[in-house]
């Protein structure tokens, strides 16, 4: 196990380097100029080319890849072209904001799901799961834009129970109020998560029901609630740590969309500006966070896999 875990380790370097390498190249290849944000009609074309050169984006794209990645090895991501901050300290003001959000969705979603997902495998075909089935294909195929717009639409502008943007309300500091924002942006989240996850347990649930030891269960007088919660559980924790894994990226880079259309200050929102705005420092210093979490999640996964079933070791 502690062979592996190096190994895996190890093989960040190169993969890292891959995504760097390929992330930086698409953003120069995109269409713009981060020099947009500082170019006046008032300047001359000297003036214009100056800062271009104090910038560093007159020199060949490769050259400017390999300054930024010796600058990321030594711990320095740069700084932000917008907010002229260290990218690494703009990252960190926002990733608690995502994190109360997106920890939040995934808490719920996976508290939901679990039981949800074994009861309609273990009523495969009845009218519960048939309609459990809609629901889920209803937020797996809704998009989340639309869901969003419809929430702000009937909570916020008919019946003006939830706030419709922002974080907090200007002058109030109270929980209630924190709670009040978070609850439309964690709804967006944790529906569509729930659906997926439904799916993934719900296909786990049936096939384990076909066990031989489920038979066995049955026949020693096991309620269904034992068999359900207690030994079929169990052996549908793998695609459960699966989609776990999946979802840890979003813990950092939040939901761009869901970000952006209720004003949540995170990571999402910060990603989408820094895009427009060709802040390329903050959108890099973005992919190789959410890119290292994700890998770190896959390790985690394939570690509790071989915790849970040690015949995936074998």
């Amino acid at each position: 196990m502690k062979d592996k875990i190096i190994k895996r380790l190890l093989g960040l370097i190169p993969m890292l380097f891959f995504i760097s390498l390929v992330s930086f190249l698409l953003m120069h290849l995109a269409p713009g100029d981060p020099l947009q944000a500082y170019v006046t009609p008032q300047m001359s074309p000297d003036d214009i080319e100056r800062i271009r050169i104090s910038m560093g984006l007159d020199q060949p794209v490769i050259v400017q890849y390999f300054k930024w990645l010796i600058n990321a090895m030594k711990g320095n991501l740069g700084y932000s072209l917008i907010s002229h901050r260290p990218v690494f300290e703009v990252i960190m003001e926002r990733l608690p904001n995502t994190l109360l959000i997106t920890v939040t969705a995934l808490v719920i979603s996976i508290l939901v799901a679990i039981p949800v997902g074994l009861i309609a495998g273990y009523k495969k075909d009845s009218i519960i799961d048939k309609i459990l089935n809609v629901v889920s294909y209803l937020g797996i195929s809704i998009p989340s834009f639309w869901f969003a717009m419809m929430l702000i639409y009937t909570f916020s502008l008919k019946l003006g129970l939830l706030p419709s943007v922002g974080m907090r309300t200007a002058g109030v500091e109270t929980s209630v109020d924190l709670l009040k924002h978070m609850v439309m942006p964690v709804i967006i989240l944790s529906y569509y998560n729930i659906c997926v996850f439904t799916r993934y347990i719900r296909s786990s649930t049936i096939s384990q029901l076909k066990e031989d030891y489920v038979l066995t269960q049955l026949a020693y007088g096991a309620t269904t609630k034992d068999i359900l919660f207690k030994h079929v559980f169990k052996n549908t924790l793998l695609p459960v740590i699966t989609i776990f894994a999946m979802a840890l990226p979003q813990l950092v880079t939040g939901a761009f969309i869901t970000e952006t259309i209720f004003g949540w200050p995170g990571m999402g929102q910060l990603g989408v500006n820094s895009i427009f705005g060709y802040d390329y420092p903050v959108v890099m210093g973005i992919t190789m966070f959410s890119s290292f979490i994700l890998i770190i999640g896959n390790l985690l996964a394939d570690v509790l896999y071989e915790l849970i079933d040690p015949r995936i070791k074998a």
